[in-house]
């Protein structure tokens, strides 16, 4: 994730993510640069005159087109800040997690359990959320869950028979158990959330005919334009045509919130500080 001040200008109009976003882009404006030249030369050298063609059409699309453009920044801008708000009731819950089990019990074997497996399950979750990336979940070593194929489900199990057997043993009342379970089930509900997020995309027909709407605007904006701009044309086109997708470029890297993308949420500086919250509060190793 970019940490930045958002009141320097100077520094975000040439900050280094525009040059990255350019440079992905870069070869499909050369080609847009190309058909744009080839459409003005064909007007303006081969035909004796520029075709007349009305800009109202391209005036009203752009209306719809910026309309859809808005709607999908929301929709994936969302569902960034669903996760975002997830993830910080997560860092929540296992605080709270820690103090009760902290206060409810002096048994430094229980601490240590949950000293592992609060950030373990965290870590877990990470991992769940990035399917894609290298490396696997890791499940709770050297325990019956070694094996599972949901590591989060494993540690979250864990700590729930953790709690059972100190019931049992009369190191928590039914009361205290309860609250403890209150908080499992909590981020039980989280990694639900997060899933539903990360197994719900944007609907393949509205993205797939959004892009058709971009490529098609664009394309056919030098015939447009060759009667207004003349050579100009190739330089208006290749900018419009950057405006647009650079929008959609980012639509799609913060749509999938828990990637390794630069907007991605910081999973693992959140890892870093439940972890570190947790020993605080159930003492280090």
């Amino acid at each position: 994730m970019i940490h930045y001040n958002p009141k320097s200008w100077f520094s975000l109009i040439f900050h280094t993510y525009n040059r990255q976003v350019i440079g992905k882009l870069l070869p499909s404006m050369a080609a847009m640069g190309v058909f744009t030249a080839g459409i003005c030369y064909i007007e303006l050298e081969v035909l004796e005159e520029p075709m007349e063609v009305s800009n109202v059409v391209h005036s009203l699309l752009g209306f719809v087109l910026s309309l859809f453009l808005v709607f999908r920044t929301n929709t994936a801008y969302d569902r960034w800040w669903e996760g975002r708000k997830q993830w910080g009731g997560l860092v929540n819950v296992s605080r709270t997690l820690a103090i009760r089990v902290r206060e409810f019990s002096d048994d430094a074997v229980t601490h240590a359990h949950f000293r592992e497996s609060i950030p373990g399950f965290v870590k877990a979750l990470r991992d769940h959320l990035r399917p894609s990336q290298p490396g696997d979940p890791t499940a709770p070593a050297a325990t019956e869950f070694a094996a599972a194929a949901h590591a989060p489900n494993a540690w979250a199990q864990r700590m729930e028979r953790q709690a059972n057997t100190m019931m049992k043993a009369g190191e928590l009342t039914e009361q205290q158990h309860w609250l403890i379970a209150q908080n499992l089930e909590r981020m039980v509900d989280i990694l639900g959330a997060c899933e539903r997020i990360l197994k719900t995309p944007v609907p393949y027909s509205y993205s797939m005919f959004l892009k058709k709407f971009i490529f098609l605007y664009v394309v056919t904006l030098p015939i447009g334009f060759v009667a207004t701009f003349a050579w100009w044309s190739v330089p208006v086109v290749m900018l419009v045509f950057y405006i647009l997708v650079s929008v959609e470029l980012i639509a799609e890297e913060i749509e999938d919130p828990f990637g390794v993308d630069e907007n991605d949420l910081p999973l693992d500086g959140l890892c870093e500080t439940i972890q570190g919250n947790v020993e605080e509060i159930l003492g280090r190793a």
